[in-house]
């Protein structure tokens, strides 16, 4: 059995641009779209009739959740739940059962309403199945199809090539498969330290000799999945820089972007390494982080 699309509402205008490409995505990817409210634990003595009347307000935010994934595709197949928080246990638990899960997010210096900084780092931190962020401000909503007002838009690929990723290439891949658009690859390649270089490192050559030999590196990596996804155009780039403003700026036209997350060698408490928070932060797209060891 395929696993649905899960999406965690609360009826902010994050979670409702959330629950719209969520329908979307199960749409696109055959599945059915499992709506999830978490609710805060009731505190203990808190009465009976206040309890009924949180559950209450979940079903109605359910259901303004249900007409918003209706409106966005009208094929979608629904059902949904409530389940007791804390909210970042209760959604880490829904990620691994969702193919992905879907959230709201408020981006940069928001810091109220439902996913709050730190528990939508928390979610994204701890999740071992991939998390996708939307933000409700991140321009005209695509279609089915991938259209969007402006035309088709790519779906953009961080892709570091000393420790590539199949989890998250691959779901690059089946994104852009899914939506019959162009998969950008991106790769950020910063200059060598003379006194760090090692065997087999770029050498001591001009920009664009370093640059066509990291290209080179991309195209590589990318060689099987070229084969395996010949219907996939993909569009090879590299770009000296820091990673996270060199996709900060080409999010900016892109449909979705995706990431990994590296969870082995992580510390004790779970946290997302510098790139990939200035990307939830900033990024003006929906952004999938893809663990991976």
């Amino acid at each position: 059995m395929l696993s649905p699309v899960v999406v965690g509402v609360d009826g902010s205008s994050e979670s409702l641009a959330a629950t719209a490409w969520a329908a979307r995505e199960a749409t696109r990817r055959g599945r059915s779209l499992h709506l999830l409210h978490v609710r805060e634990g009731t505190p203990h003595g808190e009465a009976l009739i206040a309890g009924a009347a949180r559950r209450t307000l979940a079903q109605r935010v359910l259901r303004q959740a249900e007409e918003h994934a209706l409106a966005a595709s009208p094929g979608v197949r629904l059902r949904d739940g409530q389940v007791e928080g804390p909210a970042v246990d209760a959604l880490v638990k829904a990620a691994g059962d969702a193919d992905p899960l879907v959230l709201g997010s408020r981006g940069l210096g928001r810091i109220t309403g439902f996913l709050m900084g730190s528990v939508a780092l928390g979610v994204v931190a701890k999740a071992t199945h991939p998390v996708v962020l939307v933000r409700a401000d991140t321009g005209t909503p695509p279609g089915p199809d991938g259209e969007t007002g402006a035309g088709r838009r790519d779906v953009l690929l961080g892709l570091d090539v000393t420790e590539p990723s199949d989890e998250v290439i691959g779901f690059a891949f089946e994104s852009a498969r899914s939506r019959r658009a162009r998969l950008r690859v991106l790769h950020a390649w910063r200059a060598p330290d003379p006194l760090t270089l090692g065997p087999g490192e770029v050498g001591l050559v001009g920009d664009p000799q370093r640059a066509e030999e990291w290209l080179g590196f991309v195209s590589a990596v990318l060689r099987v999945w070229r084969d395996k996804y010949p219907d996939v155009d993909v569009l090879e780039t590299v770009v000296r820089g820091k990673p996270a403003d060199a996709l900060l700026r080409a999010a900016s036209t892109a449909e979705l972007l995706v990431v990994g997350h590296r969870q082995a060698g992580r510390p004790r408490t779970p946290r997302t390494g510098p790139v990939t928070h200035a990307l939830l932060q900033q990024a003006g797209c929906p952004v999938a982080v893809v663990p991976h060891l």
